[in-house]
Parts: structure tokens; C-alpha cells; sequence
């Protein structure tokens, strides 16, 4: 991008005031019928890309002209002079600063002779969070307009660090540092700043999966609790499974009550499973089948909770099968996860007291095919390289061998209920391959199964990569995608947690680090699942279905808005609507719901009736049809569809199906590629 020279500079801000008046105050106002919304853009007034772009496009705000954009960015390197500034920003337009500039003293900010080093600062979105940047930067102090709001301040001194003013009928955001190289190192609240200045997405998803641990859950109301998912963009939760594995688990009643509760907001219940790991009971159990390590220990995973059994042995996998079985018959499941079934000992052979399997059946093993006890690589202070190799090779086909063990069964479970999907969570080990020989991780040995098996392959970033940032999921992205075909059954797993070590600014993803992480894996993968419902606090909650929508063009057209989006997208929008020339019925009172692809929105002359108000699964097409309304739709397990009115009738692909309802008119409709003719 060119730079602006100071004239053009001042002459496009003075055309804004000139435009500015007839434009809408704020991001968020309701449209009457004859209206359609803003494109929201930003403005960069910079000679190339800064970390601004990818913090504004990861809530869907794309590159504008200045005299279309919103968001007007002017980085504190920027190399456009300003010898003045119009009297006052057009109506709801937001200028940024950074640092101290001509821009800035004219405004009221003015840097002092005072200087401070600042490292950790408070945030008044979260003053009690710690925040803190990997190097101090040496700032001076600034002072600011009486009527100037600050919004974050260094912890030390309390000098101000970023700031709201209002000037004209616009505002601005002011920050005295660079945002650094990637944009969230040092403010991670800049997002929920521009969210209370006015910038409200015009796109939403609500196509997230998270797993779910009722040990973080157990005080929370099934209800309230699977509302609040669904307004944060979740279409599938992935519940922990091993809690019950026994039949009389005190548990059991909690986990119908969720179900439900999902079932009646349209959001979809996986089993998942943690094998190697199967409950605390059938640990203590059964002794005789507990994993070793390779100091012939029982395994204990690293963190406590995961008892390793032997699945290895032939009468422990009979009774893991029959147990599993149980599981999933005596849950209205829509599908199950296999997920981590590897090994122990994500240090590898530094920690022999994690290190799995070493059972004595595996032993046993080892020593027919190859010769030699594997306990002995771990009781020399040398172990031979080449019998070491010979055990690294056995663990990583033994962990595939499990796996497609566990596929198959699982497969014949899921045959009893055909609506269940079924997807199998796995490490990363192209990205870090330090993961093979760690845990017997081979990606691309279990990825040749999508040829042969319907099921979904999510990727999961090990703790080894957890501080790289946004950026590696790209990367991660294109290792996998030369591995197999079937790039619509790919996803990623996303560990939202706190992280050890020195991590910045934060110990856990938060603010505008977590909407990128969610953004760029969205934008690189079909399903985006993350590390687990309750680490998401209330600050980001509101901002998962902007960063997980994926637009690829969006621009205003004759009488109209044209949105292309590869697996859909909601676009806020208020009063009835037509999409392609046709009306339209899968909306509700703030967005309408639009399909894979390129599609035109306008305003439609006559109030048609909203039918379809919630929509999961993929939408490919809808229509209006004598008594009712008609959807094409994609769905790897069951698709629910949240009806105006209470639904009468249901046809799939033209035959009469039993019409399957849950709370107020949540339709119940089967997985795959169908067309559901839904009638009143």
C-alpha cells in the first residue's frame, strides 16, 4: 500500500465529515426494511502490513479506502505527516494513534520530559489479570485531556498506556507503544476496546466445537449453561465419557439434563473418549491391567488424572469394549471422539517414569519379534541405538495398531445409531515430529483411514508449540493437507489452558491472542475445536462467533450486500430479506443465515415470514414451499433446525419421515446430504 502524502491525507479526512453525517452513528442499530448494513472496513495508513490488519481481520473487518473505512489506523511508524486535523471525525468513525505524533498533540496527548520502563501493566477490562511484556520498553509519560478515558496503565507508575477520547461525532483510541510484531503481546484488550467503542462485526459463525469436563462444570445449571455455548458460537460439545463408563455413575443424571439442554439450543453431544484412560473405577479395579512404565511402575499420566490401562492385553480390550458399548447406548449421543490414544511421555525417553507402554505383554512382544526385553533400553546408562530405534518403530505401529483397533469397533457401535459421527482427535507430529518418538504419533499412517472410513480428523497442537501464536496453525494447516483429499473431514484442536514457563503476555490465550487463534484455524480448517467450555471467560465469550466466521469477499452491490463464504456465515441484518432475488426464511430478528457461496442480500419489499431461525449443519440452500420450508443441507451427524412455529410434518429427500422435536420447535433432522421438507 502507498503511503498518503499529507495533503491527500488531510483532504480524505475532510471528504469523511463531509459523507460522514448521512452514515449510521454506531456498528449495532436496527435496520428498517428498506435498509442494508455497512461493510465494516479499516483504513491503514501505513506503507505495508502491520499487526493492525490481522487483529481487525480476525473479527471480519476487511481493507477499505479511507473514505469507506470504519477503523482508520495510523501506526506510530507510519510515515504520513499531518500538518492538521479537521475539527472532528465523521459520525461513528474511529481513528487509532499510536504513540506520540503531530496527530496526537493536536488532540490533547502530549509526551512529557518523564520517562518509564514499563514491563506489567493493568487492563480495566481485567485489573486483576497479570499482563506482562517479554521485554520493557522505555516510554514517556504522557498526559492526556481531562475528559480522556483510560483504559490501560502501567502497573508501576500508572502512567497511561491507552486511552478513549471523543472528537467530533467520532473517537479515538490512542496508544502510547507499538502493538508489537504480531499484535497481542503487550494489549490484549484492544479488541473488547473497539468492541465498547462501537465496532460491532457485521459476520458470525456458529460452527465452534469445544470439549467439555464436568470437572469444571459440575456447579453449573444444564440450561443456562448450553445457552450461553450457543450464543458463543458452539454447534458441538464434546463431553468426557470415562465419567461414564459404569452404568451407575452419580453423574449419569447430570449428563441427560446436558444433552437435552444442548439438544433444545441445537447443539450436538459427543462421547469422548480418552483411551488408554478409561474411568477411576475400572483403574482401581483391575490392577492385573494397568499400563507400566519403563520403570515397570503403574502409568500415571503427568498430570494425574490419566490412568493408563493395558489396552494391549486381549481380556482388558474386551472389557473396554463392552464397557464402551454401554456408554454409548445408554446416551442419546450424536457421535464419538477417539482422541489421544497414544502413549505417555511427551519428554520421551528423558523421563523414564512417564514413558509407556512397558506392560509385560508388550514386553513379551518385543522379545518374540525382535529378541531383546525393551526394559533394558531404560536400565542402561547407553542403550543400544539401534534396538532403541528398533522399540521407538514398535511403539508408533502398536499406537497405530490400537487405533484402527478402536475405529472399527467404534464403527460398529455407531451402526447400531446411525446418526453418530465419528471423529478421532490426534497430536500434531509434522509440525513438532518430535512427537513421533515421543508417544507413537504417525498423522499420516491413521490420515490414509478417511479414504476408507467416514470420519473426522482433528488435529491437536502439542504443549511444545502452545507460545508460537496465531501464525503456526497456517503452517500446521499445510503439513496436513498433501496427507489426504478429504480437507472437509480436517480440523484442529485448540489447548486453551494456562501455559507454563514464561508466556506473554498472558499464562492463557486471551483477548486478541485467542480471537486469532480462532480466526487463523478457521480460516485453514473445516472444524475448529478448542480446550475446554470453561476456559472461556466473559470477556472473550462474545467474540468467538466473529473470529470463527470465515468471508471471503463482501462488498455493497446495487441495492444490496454480496457476501461469498465458503461454509456459510450469519450476517446481522434486521427485517425480512431476499438472497439471490428469491425470499428468503432462515433468519431471525438480528441476522440472516445465508449458504455456502456467493449470495446477493436485499432488502425484500413484502415482511415474509422468518421460518427457520437457527440453523446447524451446512446450509446449501433454502425456499419457501406450499405450507412449509424446504432446506438443503450437509451435516456429518444429526442437523437441528429451530423453527418460527410449531412444525407438523417432516419429508427427507421425498419421503415422510417421524417428525422428531425438542423444547420450543428444535427439528431434529438426519445426518448427510439431504433435502427436508419441514410443513406446518
Amino acid at each position: 500500500m502507498k503511503a498518503l502524502s499529507g495533503a491527500l491525507w488531510r483532504s480524505v479526512l475532510i471528504g469523511l465529515v463531509c459523507v460522514g453525517l448521512a452514515l449510521m452513528l454506531s456498528f449495532p442499530v436496527a435496520l428498517s426494511a428498506a435498509e442494508i448494513p455497512e461493510v465494516p472496513g479499516f483504513f491503514l495508513a501505513a506503507g505495508s502490513e502491520t499487526a493492525w490488519s490481522s487483529i481487525l481481520r480476525s473479527i471480519g473487518l476487511k481493507e477499505r479506502s479511507a473514505e469507506d473505512a470504519r477503523v482508520i489506523v495510523l501506526p506510530q511508524d507510519s510515515t504520513i505527516h499531518i500538518e492538521e486535523i479537521p475539527g472532528k471525525l465523521t459520525a461513528g468513525r474511529i481513528l487509532v494513534l499510536e504513540g506520540d505524533s503531530e496527530t496526537a498533540r493536536t488532540l490533547g496527548i502530549r509526551a512529557t520530559a518523564q520517562h518509564v520502563r514499563v514491563r506489567r501493566i493493568h487492563d480495566a477490562h481485567q485489573p486483576n489479570l497479570s499482563i506482562a511484556w517479554e521485554e520493557s520498553v522505555d516510554l514517556p509519560v504522557f498526559k492526556l485531556p481531562r475528559t480522556a478515558k483510560i483504559v490501560t496503565w502501567d502497573r508501576v507508575s500508572g502512567a497511561p498506556l491507552t486511552a478513549i477520547l471523543r472528537w467530533g461525532h467520532g473517537s479515538v483510541l490512542w496508544v502510547a507503544a507499538s502493538i508489537g510484531l504480531e499484535g497481542y503481546e503487550r494489549f490484549p484488550f484492544l479488541l473488547n476496546t473497539l468492541y465498547d467503542m462501537g465496532v460491532h462485526p457485521l459476520f458470525e459463525s456458529s460452527r465452534l466445537a469445544a470439549f467439555f469436563d464436568f470437572a469444571f462444570e459440575r456447579n453449573r445449571d444444564e440450561g443456562k449453561l448450553a445457552r450461553e455455548l450457543r450464543r458463543m458460537g458452539i454447534a458441538a460439545v464434546h463431553v468426557g465419557a470415562w465419567e461414564f463408563f459404569e452404568r451407575k455413575s452419580i453423574l449419569n443424571h447430570r449428563l441427560k439434563k446436558l444433552i437435552e439442554a444442548c439438544h433444545r439450543e441445537g447443539i450436538l453431544v459427543y462421547a469422548w473418549l480418552e483411551l488408554p484412560h478409561v474411568s477411576v473405577k475400572f483403574w482401581k479395579s483391575h490392577p492385573e491391567w494397568r499400563e507400566k512404565t519403563a520403570l515397570l511402575k503403574d502409568a500415571v499420566g503427568d498430570d494425574g488424572w490419566r490412568l493408563a490401562m493395558n489396552l494391549n492385553n486381549p481380556d482388558c480390550r474386551r472389557a473396554v469394549v463392552r464397557g464402551i458399548r454401554s456408554t454409548i447406548e445408554r446416551f442419546d449421543w450424536d457421535g464419538v471422539n477417539l482422541a489421544e490414544l497414544y502413549f505417555e511421555g511427551a519428554d520421551g525417553l528423558s523421563k523414564p517414569e512417564e514413558f509407556t507402554p512397558l506392560s509385560a505383554d508388550v514386553r513379551r512382544e518385543v522379545e518374540y519379534a525382535y529378541g531383546f526385553d525393551p526394559v533394558g533400553l531404560f536400565q542402561s546408562k547407553e542403550p543400544d541405538p539401534e534396538k532403541l530405534r528398533i522399540f521407538l518403530n514398535y511403539r508408533v505401529d502398536l499406537a497405530a495398531r490400537l487405533q484402527e483397533f478402536w475405529i472399527d469397533e467404534l464403527e460398529k457401535m455407531c451402526a447400531l445409531k446411525p446418526h453418530l459421527d465419528l471423529v478421532l482427535t490426534h497430536v500434531d507430529d509434522r509440525f513438532d515430529t518430535t512427537m513421533r518418538d515421543a508417544i507413537g504419533a504417525d498423522a499420516a499412517r491413521l490420515l490414509r483411514m478417511l479414504d476408507d472410513h467416514d470420519l473426522s480428523f482433528i488435529i491437536e497442537d502439542p504443549y511444545t508449540v502452545w507460545h508460537l501464536g496465531p501464525k503456526r496453525y497456517e503452517e500446521i494447516a499445510a503439513r496436513y493437507r498433501p496427507l489426504t483429499f478429504r480437507q472437509d473431514r480436517l480440523g484442529v484442536d485448540i489447548n486453551i489452558v494456562e501455559r507454563g514457563g514464561h508466556v506473554y503476555p498472558t499464562s492463557k490465550q486471551t483477548g486478541v491472542e485467542l480471537t486469532e487463534l480462532i480466526h487463523t484455524s478457521a480460516e485453514s480448517f473445516s472444524t475448529v475445536m478448542y480446550y475446554h467450555t470453561g476456559s472461556i471467560t466473559g470477556l472473550d465469550a462474545p467474540f468467538l462467533p466473529y473470529a470463527s466466521s470465515v468471508v471471503r469477499r463482501c462488498e455493497p452491490v446495487s441495492g444490496g450486500l454480496l457476501v461469498d463464504s465458503p461454509l456459510g456465515v450469519g450476517v446481522r441484518w434486521s427485517g425480512p430479506v431476499t438472497l439471490d432475488g428469491r425470499d428468503w426464511p432462515v433468519r431471525d430478528k438480528k441476522r440472516v443465515l445465508i449458504p455456502v457461496g456467493e449470495h446477493v442480500l436485499r432488502p425484500a419489499d413484502t415482511d415474509i415470514p422468518a421460518l427457520v431461525t437457527d440453523f446447524t449443519g451446512t446450509l446449501e440452500n433454502a425456499a419457501m414451499a406450499p405450507g412449509g420450508v424446504e432446506i438443503a443441507y450437509t451435516s456429518q451427524s444429526r442437523a437441528f433446525a429451530r423453527m418460527s412455529r410449531k412444525p407438523k410434518h417432516l419429508v427427507v429427500d421425498g419421503v415422510e419421515m417421524t417428525l422428531h422435536t425438542i423444547g420450543k420447535y428444535m427439528v431434529f433432522l438426519p445426518r448427510g446430504k439431504h433435502s427436508a421438507l419441514i410443513l406446518f
